[in-house]
């Protein structure tokens, strides 16, 4: 869809206030996109300045982190975080700790943030973080070095009522617990609610580890209901063999499906006969080892390294990886293959002709700020039962967020339906985040 005139002459700002944060610029577009008909149906968005507002952080902040790895030499890393609106409620948003991270990216993923959070219904704005630190390769004693650095500086803009980090890519239950355990060292206080993704030891929620990935299944799950379809006997593809990637295969096959192939940044894992979840949980989860290694445990799966997994034959793809890791020719490719639905279990990983493709072939796709929200959401469930001092079993939680995925398709789908893009959820996501955004802001007056 082209934009409007004065919506591409406020994108042309962005660019130009912007420089080089391609990224930022892409995830802008996007959205401004979807909203011409609603600058129509509501020109009071437009009077009081709603789209340039909305894409300019409240605050940016970018710091030095010093640390000493174990033969006592010291490295210095960048620190980020963009708190970019908190309209409806305290910033929340993961930290990413990746080499690849710089500006543009963090704010790329805190502009996504904020429409995914409203998506959700939670009371939590939106915002990103991370380091150029890559975890790869370094002891425990280094990551935990690190964390207490980064937390060192950090510490002073968030907390339960203002900001609350969470995990992303390089970010787990290791990291998050060195992070806040410096932060309870630094202020004194046991605030559990200023950080989620914790052990269940120390004020965690059951099912935050799986959401993200069950969360979108559960979403894909809605859309294929849609065309009386379901996961039964599905071959399903996942990129990535991360957190998302492994509990999207943990759902997809309690729901009938058979994922096929996984990857990792160096190749492609495809297993005909179905892959062993528990050998990928072995070796990702407690031994920290390289997908490849699968195959010493099933002979007959073939590992293809700089293999491209969009070119393996599937009926539901998750894109589960990074950022544009699917291209306009993997979305033809994966159309021309049968492919009937795509879930993005990560940010953005669709380039603009991919999403164009699966658009203009008429398959289900669920974009990232909508399908993949399951996470943001179970970590605004763990800041209730924080605030509550509470803990709730499993299936309470899980009930719950099956619930909140199939209210979020529900009001992307009507959004779409309303604006006259019937089944474009990637209009309906835009278009429904925004409004509830851009209301709370007028509500507030000019802040």
């Amino acid at each position: 869809m082209a934009l409007s005139e004065t919506v591409e002459e406020m994108y042309q700002e962005v660019v130009a206030r912007n420089p080089g944060e391609i990224e930022f610029h892409q995830a802008v577009k996007e959205v401004l996109e979807s909203l011409g008909p609603v600058l129509v149906k509501h020109p009071e968005f437009g009077q009081h300045n709603i789209i340039r507002r909305i894409c300019e952080p409240e605050r940016q902040l970018i710091f030095r982190v010093p640390w000493q790895d174990d033969r006592g030499e010291v490295h210095i890393n960048r620190g980020f975080r963009v708190q970019f609106n908190s309209a409806l409620g305290p910033y929340k948003g993961g930290l990413r700790f990746h080499p690849s991270v710089y500006l543009g990216i963090i704010k790329f993923l805190g502009f996504e943030q904020i429409f995914k959070n409203s998506l959700t219904g939670m009371p939590i704005g939106g915002a990103k973080g991370g380091s150029d630190f890559d975890p790869k390769g370094k002891s425990d004693n280094e990551v935990m070095h690190f964390c207490q650095s980064f937390m060192t500086e950090l510490w002073r803009v968030i907390g339960e009522h203002t900001d609350v980090p969470a995990g992303d890519i390089g970010v787990g239950g290791r990291e998050v617990g060195y992070l806040f355990g410096q932060y309870k060292r630094l202020t004194n206080r046991f605030e559990a609610g200023v950080i989620t993704g914790k052990g269940l030891a120390y004020g965690g929620s059951q099912v935050r580890t799986e959401a993200t990935g069950y969360g979108c299944v559960y979403f894909v799950d809605e859309m294929l209901k849609t065309r009386n379809e379901s996961f039964d006997g599905k071959r399903v593809v996942i990129s990535g063999s991360g957190n998302v990637a492994i509990y999207t295969h943990e759902k997809v096959t309690q729901m009938g499906g058979k994922v096929v192939a996984m990857s990792d940044s160096n190749g492609l894992l495809y297993h005909a006969n179905g892959i062993d979840l528990d050998v990928v949980k072995q070796l990702k989860e407690v031994e920290r080892r390289r997908i490849a290694d699968y195959c010493e445990f099933h002979k007959r799966a073939r590992y293809t390294p700089n293999g491209n997994i969009w070119d393996i034959p599937c009926q539901v793809a998750f894109p589960s990886a990074t950022e544009n890791e699917l291209t306009g020719r993997d979305a033809k490719t994966l159309v021309e293959n049968g492919c009937i639905a795509v879930g993005e279990g990560a940010n953005m990983p669709t380039t603009p002709e991919g999403v164009q493709v699966f658009l203009s072939a008429g398959i289900l796709y669920g974009p990232g700020k909508a399908a993949n929200c399951g996470g943001v959401a179970t970590s605004a469930l763990e800041m209730q039962q924080n605030a509550s001092r509470d803990a709730w079993d499993f299936e309470t939680t899980d009930a719950k967020l099956q619930g909140i995925m199939k209210r979020v398709h529900e009001t992307c789908h009507a959004a779409a339906d309303e604006f006259g893009a019937p089944g474009n959820l990637v209009n309906g996501a835009n278009i429904a985040g925004f409004m509830k955004v851009a209301r709370a802001m007028i509500a507030q007056g000019l802040v």
